[in-house]
């Protein structure tokens, strides 16, 4: 199991993609939801499981994925 944080890699959990720990709720999820033009709010509320540290977490993931070294 890969762990970042409060993000989380584990094969038998969502077949491997990074979730917030203790979720379900993948990071391609929250990054979905934003896209989507979803609030913050919005997402909390929607799923009362997470908090907003998770999602930041989440945004903090991707965005080292997506940066100049690709990957952690």
């Amino acid at each position: 199991m890969q762990n970042y944080g409060l993000i989380v890699s584990n094969p038998k959990v969502m077949m491997g993609k990074p979730v917030i720990r203790g979720t379900r709720i993948t990071v391609e999820l929250v990054l979905e939801k934003f896209a989507a033009g979803q609030t913050e709010e919005q997402i909390l509320r929607a799923h009362r499981h997470i908090t907003r540290e998770g999602i930041r977490a989440a945004l903090a993931f991707a965005a080292t994925l997506a940066g100049p070294r690709g990957q952690l």
